[in-house]
C-alpha cells in the first residue's frame, strides 16, 4: 500500500476510532444507565466501559500512526510505555469479566434474567475482548482487499499492527 493511500486509510480509521471511543460507547453507557436499574446493567455497563478503555488506546495509536506518516512529532517511548501499561490494564481488566458477571447474577439472585440486559452485557464483554486481541495480538478487522488477499494467501490472519510495533520497540 501506498504512503498516500495508508494516510487516506488512517484518516478514516483515527476519526471513526476516536467518534466510538469518546461519543458513541459513552452516550451507550450513559442511555443503559439511566434507563435501567444499575443492578440489572451492572455487567453490560462493565463491558461498555471496557470497550471504551480499549477504543481510547486504539484511537490514540491511529493517531500515532498518522503523525508518523505525516512526520509530526511525538514522544514515541513515553507513548509505547503507555500502550504496555495499557496492554496490562487491559488484560486486568478482562480477568475482572467473569467476577463482575457473577455479581450481576448474584444481584439478580443467582437467576439470568432477560430483562436485565444480561444477553448484552455478555456481547459487551466480548466485544470488549475481541478489540483487546484485535490491538494487541491478531488482526480481526478485515475491511480490505489487502488484507481479505493475506488471509487468503497465508490461511491465518495478520499480527496486529500494535503488536508488531510493541515487539519492534518503534511506533
Amino acid at each position: 500500500m501506498t504512503k498516500q493511500k495508508l494516510i487516506k486509510r488512517l484518516k478514516g480509521y483515527y476519526p471513526m476510532e476516536r467518534l466510538h471511543a469518546f461519543v458513541t460507547f459513552p452516550l451507550m453507557l450513559a442511555y443503559a444507565a439511566y434507563k435501567n436499574p444499575f443492578a440489572d446493567v451492572f455487567f453490560l455497563l462493565y463491558g461498555l466501559l471496557l470497550c471504551i478503555v480499549i477504543l481510547m488506546q486504539g484511537q490514540h495509536y491511529w493517531k500515532l500512526k498518522l503523525y508518523r506518516l505525516l512526520d509530526k512529532d511525538f514522544d514515541q517511548e513515553k507513548n509505547l510505555a503507555v500502550f504496555r501499561n495499557s496492554k496490562k490494564l487491559n488484560l486486568v481488566l478482562i480477568a475482572l469479566i467473569p467476577i463482575i458477571f457473577g455479581i450481576q447474577i448474584y444481584g439478580n439472585d443467582w437467576q439470568v434474567v432477560p430483562g436485565n440486559l444480561i444477553f448484552w452485557g455478555i456481547l459487551a464483554n466480548a466485544f470488549g475482548v475481541l478489540e483487546h486481541i484485535n490491538y494487541y495480538n491478531r488482526q480481526l478487522m478485515i475491511d480490505n482487499a489487502s488484507d481479505v488477499a493475506y488471509l487468503l494467501r497465508n490461511k491465518k490472519l495478520k499480527i496486529a499492527s500494535l503488536a508488531k510495533d510493541l515487539k519492534d520497540n518503534e511506533l
